[in-house]
């Protein structure tokens, strides 16, 4: 039926009557209104006060029962109820909320727990009263904006005046009809920290903090608004081998639903545990036992990627203004929030000033008129309008000095004065209150001409009183995917008794090797050329002997292993290089060609294919005449294990010893830079900085003026205010443009390194002494932008400028005046020399490996010891 224009009307003294009236529109309106009051009035917080409506009338109940004791949770409630008939249960449960953010409600009794998720004992049992920081930060009657309640009995706040971003410290998460919000809580110092930034005119970054501790990704927190993500996780360390501890969990989650989830990840079999005991108390503490063999690292693992351990939240920043539901980060809201503290602390400043205004203009007006015996003009008058015009008539000689004109209410309020005050008036102590009260109306005015200035000590001040127990909780940390060859936490520690031939992590009395995991595989070397890949155990016995005990990576062409044996008890010595990419694991390998009784005289594993230089002696028998010479392994090629090698000689070698050290004698290594994580990763992730070759550095600058060149490890770390970072080329010219503290002028410099392995500072040490800008250019060009309006741009050439001088050097005065700022600018063409062209080896053992011309005594054997299973087809495990 079409009930858009139906309007059927029966008889009305039918029993059967029916009328069906239109319905255009109806729902869309009522829609309309209900979603706008969910919106506006229940889900999402206000902008001005950080709270929600609710919340808002429970603060205003709480103040307005305050007499500095504990009240009953069920007598606020109450107390709410008259400015909006909420539910009891729901004003309860809101109240609990903002009481478990330990930030504006002081409580007493059992208020539940955040972290075992038990709830709050009945209302009738339980107390609370403002805190300290609450009565401070979030009331003033004189700024605030009323508005009558639902039945118009009792005034409500429209906002409450609140000096504080509550809603970025609290957090808030609501669902409305058609939107919700999630914005996380924030740590209490960082946000004054951000806050003070923000009215110095400085960049921040504000990154959540959550009570309950953990460990957080924020790398895709995008200030907090839609698409961004927040991985959490809980922290958990190793017992013992057989026992995990969960000392911090997850925002969002509680020990019960943790553990059921781990509960529930056993069950399917995607995690082994043998039981859970939750001993929380004040703080977290989960013990998860596990069944004999199984690993702690790779349960923990198997924790973060199946269970709760690791949770992904999705915020949602949605805030009202002016009465509008609107999406904006976290950062805008601070800023907000900010200026908004800069506007209350203003108006509360021009209040307490037309206040001591008013005072000072009625103790002056009163020392007039007692001063000058002005109340005896009025014993003749018979009328009030005579007396007010006696006394009007009376002050007029003497207040040119006031500030306003005399209102009648003035002259009133005088002749409210009592006889006993005008006996007793002591005009000096008079004297003396009207210049305190000028004394606080300077102090008022010199803060509200150094407006920003008080905002700043205003939040410093709130950091100092209620900072206390506020430090960060949860840890930052970037994480990696979790795949357990990459980012297994290598906690236990690998030992090695090397005459008995024992390897393992219970040898603590004997060498240490490494840091490694249940997880990993170690690789051995003996003094008879056996090799063995083997796995991590508490202990094994590997053979006697030991020469090199090391982590085995899977795969590793990098590391390459030069190897000297002399072939059986009286054979001829050999010389070898291979690297070591699959085995089976606990399978000997023979080196040295199978033979009985052979010895390794020479060894040593090179992480990056080092060839070292080593001096071979031979024993004096017989009419040798050359008993020592010097061997290169750069002239050797790089072939299989299975190799004999290159004949070093036949004669008996009394020793070998190390000459010197060698370079990498492998193709250049490409490098790149994770800036997300601040690491050298050779897995093409981050910005490339070009190929390595065991003798190339990288160069660092940092915003401090220092300089630096390291080896490109992928272990190393790196300072926080670095600023360049690239692949260093000695004869590269470095130009800056500092600021001189000392000399209170700028300097233009251009230099290079001189000592690679130096750390120096090239700007000047005085304290405000600051590098302005930096440039790697062969040719660079720039343009400054001076602070004085009449100064106009000027384009520098700084090879025109400047020679290239020492790095010492205090270089060329640039100006006196002060820069605004300094662009780069694109550099002039150059053409950089030719690189002499280098022949490498190659890190694929299957191609492009070319026999290096044997040198030095060495005569070329390529004849290959194959064991049975290395037929070309070898599989790893």
């Amino acid at each position: 039926m079409n009930t858009e224009n139906t309007d059927i009307n029966q008889d009305s003294q039918n029993p059967n009557h029916e009328t069906i009236t239109k319905v255009t529109g109806m729902f869309k309106d009522w829609f309309l209104d209900y979603a706008s009051y969910v919106i506006l009035e229940r889900a999402v917080p206000a902008i001005n006060d950080g709270l929600k409506p609710v919340q808002r009338r429970i603060m205003q109940s709480m103040k307005d029962l305050d007499d500095g004791r504990y009240n009953k949770v069920a007598n606020i409630v109450g107390h709410t109820m008259q400015y909006h008939p909420h539910g009891d249960a729901s004003i309860a449960d809101a109240m609990v909320q903002v009481a478990q953010k330990e930030l504006l409600i002081d409580m007493q009794g059992n208020w539940g727990n955040i972290l075992t998720g038990d709830r709050a004992a009945a209302s009738r049992y339980i107390e609370a009263r403002l805190s300290k920081f609450a009565l401070e930060v979030v009331f003033n009657p004189k700024t605030t904006q009323w508005q009558a309640s639902y039945d118009g009995r009792r005034k409500e706040p429209i906002n409450l005046p609140v000096k504080f971003p509550l809603v970025i410290a609290q957090g808030a998460e609501g669902i409305a009809v058609g939107l919700s919000t999630k914005i996380v809580p924030h740590n209490f110092l960082e946000i004054i920290e951000a806050s003070i930034k923000i009215l110095k005119g400085r960049s921040f970054t504000l990154l959540p903090d959550f009570q309950t501790g953990g460990i957080a990704d924020f790398s895709n927190y995008n200030d907090g608004l839609r698409s961004g993500k927040i991985l959490v996780r809980a922290k958990i360390s190793v017992a013992d081998k057989r026992s995990l501890i969960i000392s911090e969990i997850p925002f969002g989650t509680t020990t019960s639903s943790l553990i059921d989830s781990i509960l529930k990840a056993n069950d399917k079999g995607k995690i082994k545990i043998k039981r859970i005991e939750d001993n929380t108390a004040a703080d977290v503490e989960i013990h998860i036992h596990l069944p004999n063999g199984v690993s702690p690292d790779k349960t923990i693992d198997a924790l973060y990627a199946f269970t709760n351990c690791e949770i992904s939240i999705s915020p949602l920043s949605c805030i009202i203004q002016d009465n509008k539901p609107i999406f904006i980060g976290v950062s805008e809201i601070l800023r907000i929030s900010t200026h908004q503290t800069l506007g209350l602390l203003k108006l509360e400043l021009e209040i307490q000033k037309n206040e001591l205004e008013e005072q000072w203009h009625f103790a002056s007006l009163e020392r007039i008129f007692i001063q000058n015996r002005i109340y005896r003009d009025i014993e003749e008058e018979e009328t009030w309008k005579g007396v007010i015009k006696a006394i009007d008539k009376g002050l007029k000689p003497h207040i040119s000095h006031l500030k306003r004109p005399i209102k009648e209410d003035d002259i009133v309020k005088l002749t409210e004065i009592r006889i006993k005050k005008i006996s007793k008036f002591d005009l000096d102590k008079a004297k003396l209150f009207i210049a305190s009260l000028e004394d606080k109306i300077d102090k008022i005015n010199y803060h509200l001409e150094h407006l920003t200035d008080f905002a700043i000590a205003y939040f410093k001040n709130l950091k100092t009183k209620y900072g206390k127990g506020k430090e960060r909780k949860t840890e930052i940390r970037i994480f990696d995917d979790i795949i357990a060859t990459k980012v297994v936490m290598r906690n236990t520690k690998m030992y090695v008794n090397r005459a008995e031939g024992f390897i393992g992590t219970a040898l603590k009395k004997h060498e240490y090797v490494t840091d490694c995991s249940d997880i990993d595989d170690i690789i051995v070397f003996l003094n008879n050329g056996n090799m063995i890949v083997t796995k991590v155990t508490s202990k094994i016995f590997v053979g006697k002997d030991i020469l090199h005990v090391a982590l085995f990576k899977k795969n590793d062409k990098r590391t390459i292993y030069n190897m000297i044996y002399r072939s059986g008890k009286s054979g001829p010595t050999y010389i070898k290089r291979f690297p070591v990419t699959g085995v089976t694991r606990d399978k000997i390998y023979n080196l040295a060609n199978n033979t009985p009784d052979s010895k390794v005289l020479y060894f040593s594993a090179n992480a990056n294919g080092e060839a070292q230089s080593v001096t071979v002696n031979l024993r004096a028998v017989g009419s040798i005449k050359k008993l020592k010479w010097d061997l290169d392994f750069a002239d050797l090629a790089i072939k299989g294990r299975g190799v004999r090698g290159n004949t070093v000689t036949k004669k008996t070698v009394r020793k070998i010893e190390l000459k010197s050290e060698g370079v990498s004698t492998l193709k250049p290594r490409k490098i790149w830079f994770d800036d997300t994580v601040q690491r050298l990763n050779v897995d093409n992730r981050g910005d490339l900085l070009g190929e390595f070759t065991a003798a190339d550095r990288l160069l660092i600058i940092t915003q401090k003026g220092i300089i630096k060149t390291i080896e490109p490890k992928l272990t190393a770390h790196f300072d926080e205010d670095m600023i360049v970072l690239e692949k260093w080329i000695p004869n590269k010219p470095i130009s800056a443009v500092y600021y001189d503290g000392d000399k209170e002028r700028y300097f233009v410099k251009r230099f290079m390194v001189d000592n690679p392995n130096k750390e120096e500072f090239f700007i000047s040490s005085a304290p405000k002494s600051k590098l302005e800008i930096v440039s790697t250019d062969y040719r660079p060009m720039a343009s400054i932008v001076y602070s004085k309006r009449s100064l106009e741009d000027e384009l520098l050439n700084f090879e025109d400028f400047i020679a290239i001088k020492g790095i010492k050097a205090l270089g060329n005065q640039l100006t006196k005046e002060k820069i605004k700022y300094i662009n780069i600018l694109e550099p002039l063409a150059y053409e950089p020399p030719a690189l002499e062209n280098i022949e490498v080896e190659s890190e694929d053992l299957n191609t492009d490996i070319k026999p290096i011309v044997a040198k030095n005594n060495l005569e070329s054997d390529d004849t290959v010891q194959k064991p049975a299973d290395e037929d070309g087809q070898i599989t790893l495990f």
